[in-house]
């Protein structure tokens, strides 16, 4: 029994480094998300100001300070590089995975020998779902605000299962509150809003109707107060970031019909199926053994009831908003994971013909056109474009998804359901890797302006003048060290900042961005979105010195 536990933990160990860790710092950072959170750290290490974030210099409310606390302290271990940048979030699913296994560990306990599958099993499927990868190695905070969420909900379920008001139910609610007061230290009103719509209905369900408020209590006392000494400090310095956070980051973007990204209501059902690739294929498979479970009086069955709750509702809210984007529903994976583990991990051997062999096989026939496509889309090409100029990038995607193939044949051939599922989780962990090396040409050529901006810094003295666009800022901050660049025609997401009376200088409108220029002859520097300077061209100074990473890329002029 031990021998088979510790050979899931180093197979999942060994997963997470492969995937996760070793190819972090490859790739250059993408705008603007990544060059965003890069910078808003690389100031705090740079100023010393630990309470108000700032980007390029200009106040930056859109969210609270623990996301940028995690990048700044990675920084200040790593030095100043992609890997120290995307590693908050790498750490952030890796802790999340530890939490998920030692959830279905703790319930399956005492049970047969599928406790440890069951829960090496959750870890797989959270580890390999296809979002939880593409945000466990980006810079962004959803990761560590979903981590601290789900650490919430746990630490919160465990004490409903421990006997009533005993030392042990206490100590994991105040571990619960803990974790909702850094989830809201990270991105706000959310943070109590997720665990309540998840919890509440879970106790009533159980029928626990007394414990929605005696447990409620003390996890909302010890949120306040790990919260309480930043909010006060902000308010101290900047009394407007309430007003402003509060309106534009939870009640517009929920509600206006002018919220940023507002997306229709079907959104996020219309894109998990590619979210939780490649387990979409084995869903239909578990649900029968879901929904047979379900109602189990056991702990295996309340598990169940909590994990439909939190992927649920929060679904739904998530949907109703009016502002949507992919990453938001990050904190539905975990409990995915668990329920999809359980399903599957009761799955009968005589009933194993069927619906499982019936998703492996549509994975593998989805794969194998996705490979076709690629060679005809790579050789012959589509409108002269082609993914890739470097074969060693064609040879690793084709190979990529000719493993995947085989690791579905593999599935199919193997004796048991335990194993067959392993081999169909593994299967796609050379894409995930490879994914790093393999990013098409032309997303680098428009989203990543870092070699351009790498090759000429040295040329570019720390007393010149530099001026962007608002898309392209956050790298030119990052990659120039610099936190004084003047922003052209635009401030976009520095708009709120750019308000200020102390800050309002920092945007020129062209005629502006022209004298300026001629007052700085020999020490400026211009770098934008070539679309941008397709428009300016004629309405600025010829420049001295011409850089470019693409025609749909971005452009550097030197005075």
């Amino acid at each position: 029994m031990k021998k088979e536990i510790t050979k899931y933990i180093l197979a999942l160990i060994g997963i997470y480094i492969l995937c996760y860790i070793l190819p972090l710092g490859y790739r250059d950072l993408i705008v603007p998300d990544e060059t965003r959170y890069a910078e808003i750290a690389r100031e705090m290490v740079a100023g010393g100001d630990w309470i108000v974030p700032h980007l390029n210099g200009l106040r930056y409310f859109e969210k609270p300070v623990l996301g940028y606390w995690a990048h700044a302290a990675s920084i200040m271990l790593f030095g100043e590089n992609n890997f120290a940048v995307r590693f908050p979030s790498a750490l952030a699913v890796g802790l999340s995975a530890l939490l998920i296994y030692l959830l279905v560990y703790k319930v399956y306990r005492k049970e047969d020998n599928k406790n440890h599958f069951s829960a090496a099993l959750a870890v797989l499927i959270f580890l390999t779902s296809f979002e939880v990868v593409g945000l466990g190695n980006t810079a962004v905070l959803d990761g560590i605000f979903s981590f601290f969420l789900t650490a919430s909900i746990i630490f919160f379920f465990i004490a409903s299962e421990e006997n009533l008001k005993t030392g042990r139910e206490k100590r994991y609610l105040l571990l619960s509150g803990i974790s909702c007061g850094l989830a809201f230290l990270t991105k706000g009103f959310l943070a109590f809003v997720i665990p309540v719509m998840t919890l509440a209905p879970y106790l009533v369900w159980q029928k626990r109707y007394k414990d929605l408020l005696r447990m409620s209590w003390l996890p909302l006392l010890c949120a306040v107060l790990v919260s309480l000494p930043w909010n006060i400090a902000i308010y101290l310095r900047e009394p407007d970031f309430w007003r402003y956070f509060i309106w534009n980051e939870h009640i517009r973007r929920f509600i206006s019909d002018s919220a940023q990204h507002s997306i229709s209501f079907w959104f996020f059902l219309l894109i998990s199926p590619v979210a939780i690739l490649p387990w979409a294929f084995l869903t239909p498979a578990a649900f029968r053994e879901i929904r047979m479970q379900i109602n189990a009086p056991d702990t295996g069955g309340r598990l169940m009831r909590l994990s439909l709750c939190w992927l649920v509702l929060p679904f739904l809210f998530f949907s109703v908003s009016k502002g949507k984007l992919i990453t938001y529903i990050l904190p539905c994976f975990p409990p995915f994971a668990v329920l999809l583990s359980l399903g599957l991990s009761h799955i009968p051997e005589k009933v194993k013909g069927r619906s499982f062999k019936l998703g492996v096989v549509f994975a593998g026939i989805l794969f194998s056109i996705i490979l076709l496509a690629f060679i005809y889309l790579q050789f012959f090409g589509y409108h002269g474009f082609y993914p890739y100029n470097k074969f060693w990038k064609v040879l690793m995607v084709a190979n990529s998804l000719l493993l995947f193939i085989l690791f579905c044949g593999l599935s199919l051939k193997s004796q048991s359901v335990k194993s067959g599922i392993l081999l169909f989780g593994i299967a796609p962990l050379l894409l995930y890797f490879s994914a790093h090396f393999i990013v098409p040409d032309l997303t680098i050529e428009k989203k990543a302006p870092g070699t351009l901006l790498e090759r000429n810094k040295q040329d570019i003295g720390q007393k010149a003048v530099i001026l962007s666009d608002s898309t392209t800022v956050g790298a030119v901050c990052w990659y120039l060290k610099r936190s004084d660049v003047y922003l052209i025609n635009s401030a976009g997401e520095l708009d709120y900042g750019i308000g200020y009376a102390d800050s309002a200088k920092r945007l020129l409108d062209i005629e502006s961005t022209d004298r300026l220029i001629n007052r700085n002859r020999g020490d400026t520097v211009l770098v934008s979105k070539m679309r941008n300077i397709r428009k300016w061209k004629g309405q600025l100074p010829e420049p001295l010195y011409q850089d470019d990473n693409g025609i749909n890329g971005y452009v550097l002029w030197r005075y």
